[in-house]
């Protein structure tokens, strides 16, 4: 698979001698790449269809091996068969990268080696969430796109919904993922380990069809500052990161009402119908190549729990909506977004 490493000079240079980092991969969604996307994203509606057919298919020996399957995977550790389950983890990664044709572009690459130098964790923020924000794979450690300990101790945060789920809770711990919860992000920093999450959250969901302004893309992030205290907390850098080209992966019908955002907030997730390759309901999303970009990060210093004010977190946060503004507008035109812009709520 060929693999292209570019040098350039940063956009907008904040220091001398500022180099970004492009790798960029070739598309590829055939056969094999497509059944590892299906092996990991497919299983959004591989459930329901499993559900399904138990109730259709007349045979007794089908219904049984179905329902001794899920169970088992309900009953057994999410990390079960262990390294076995990380190496078909990272096969999937690998052949997602280039079903995607990963594109990653890192700003300033050398700060990120820096922070990884000084062992610190570092907090990589991915907007927008979309329909499914999957292009956080990408800081999975098996595809090194990342330097030193940044690199080699990524894991992605979602939604804990995931985790409850057989098979699915299965798959996602195979990727390296974990529960998005405040504890879990809490003692993962406290390990050292760089988290990839996305703050705006299933919220955004909800802002996706808005006929009167179908050239705006919305980030929910003015109320989203809980992670800002924990990067205080432990003097972790927040790093902002966008996703060009993940909107359109997938056709929608999206439920309105405050009643549906009261729902998704409470179970994690929003229940709607969405469809992908070969308009399956629930299936994978269409071979769109995704271009990620890792920005400027926000150097936040260690503070005691008991000394971080409302001051200081609105500070921080104001710093980092700024900056993934700034991010967003830096590579818009080169990645055909030129007529698109960005709403925060």
């Amino acid at each position: 698979q060929e693999l292209k490493t570019i040098l350039m000079c940063s956009p907008t240079p904040r220091k001398n001698n500022i180099q970004s980092k492009i790798i960029d991969t070739e598309q590829d969604a055939s056969f094999i790449p497509s059944l590892a996307v299906l092996c990991w994203l497919g299983w959004n509606g591989g459930i329901m269809w499993l559900t399904v057919l138990i109730f259709v298919v007349p045979s007794t020996i089908f219904k049984s091996v179905v329902i001794s399957i899920l169970l088992l995977s309900f009953i057994l550790p999410r990390e079960f068969p262990g390294s076995a389950g990380t190496k078909i983890g990272n096969w999937i990664c690998f052949n997602a990268k280039k079903y995607f044709g990963l594109k990653v572009t890192i700003e300033d690459y050398d700060e990120i080696q820096r922070y990884s130098d000084e062992d610190r964790a570092v907090i990589m923020a991915f907007e927008p969430h979309d329909i499914l924000p999957y292009s956080v794979f990408c800081v999975n450690k098996s595809l090194s796109i990342l330097p030193g300990k940044v690199g080699q101790s990524g894991c992605a945060l979602m939604t804990s919904a995931v985790f409850r789920m057989p098979i699915m809770k299965n798959i996602y711990s195979w990727l390296g993922a974990d529960s998005v919860d405040k504890a879990t992000f809490r003692k993962h920093l406290q390990n050292g380990t760089s988290l990839a999450f996305c703050p705006g959250g299933v919220q955004e969901v909800m802002y996706l069809d808005n006929p009167d302004s179908p050239h705006e893309i919305v980030l929910y992030l003015q109320s989203r500052k809980g992670f800002i205290k924990l990067a205080l907390e432990n003097g972790s850098p927040i790093l902002p990161v966008f996703t060009f080209h993940l909107d359109g992966s997938y056709g929608y019908s999206i439920p309105k009402g405050k009643l549906c955002g009261v729902l998704a907030r409470t179970i994690g997730f929003l229940p709607l119908l969405f469809w992908g390759r070969f308009y399956i309901p629930l299936g994978i999303p269409y071979p769109k190549k995704l271009s990620v970009v890792f920005g400027r990060a926000i150097d936040l210093p260690k503070v005691e729990k008991s000394q971080i004010t409302i001051e200081l977190v609105n500070k921080y946060h104001q710093m980092f909506v700024d900056e993934m503004i700034s991010l967003f507008e830096r590579h818009k035109l080169v990645e055909g977004y030129g007529h698109r812009t960005l709403k925060i709520c």
